[in-house]
């Protein structure tokens, strides 16, 4: 199963970037992942291209939110089920298009606090990662 975090803006802060590029290598240890930033809503409506076999996952603060060993399970039961494509939306402030947000098959809320969104990238990654050494017993979710 591939993974891909579609993100609306560059991650600018260098702390974050390389918080978020050490998870992107844990997790590729799993699944390879690709990270794909769009300038804004208006490049995303423009560029971006969603395999309709993809499962598109909307971060959202509505969303539904998991404890890590509920998202590890979420997770595998994609991986498991033959998901070929995950796609995680991660919005800017002002968020994705209503024409792109319909595409996604669920929402999820990452926290029901409010986050700077490159943090929330970071924290995503960081849960994929928890969710991949959940999956194969591995000790870092301990």
């Amino acid at each position: 199963m591939k993974i891909r975090m579609v993100m609306l803006g560059k991650t600018r802060r260098a702390e974050f970037r390389a918080l978020l590029e050490d998870y992107l290598v844990r997790i590729r240890r799993y699944a390879p992942i690709e990270t794909v930033e769009l300038r804004d809503s208006a490049a995303a409506a423009r560029k971006l291209q969603l395999d309709p076999a993809s499962t598109v996952v909307l971060l959202d603060a509505a969303g539904k939110q998991f404890t890590s060993q509920q998202f590890a399970r979420w997770l595998g039961e994609r991986r498991d089920h033959g998901t070929r494509e995950l796609v995680f939306l991660c919005g800017d402030a002002d968020g994705f298009p209503e024409a792109i947000r319909r595409a996604a098959i669920a929402k999820l809320s990452l926290s029901a606090l409010t986050v700077p969104h490159e943090f929330a990238r970071v924290v995503l990654a960081e849960q994929l990662y928890r969710a991949f050494a959940i999956l194969a017993g591995h000790p870092y979710p301990k």
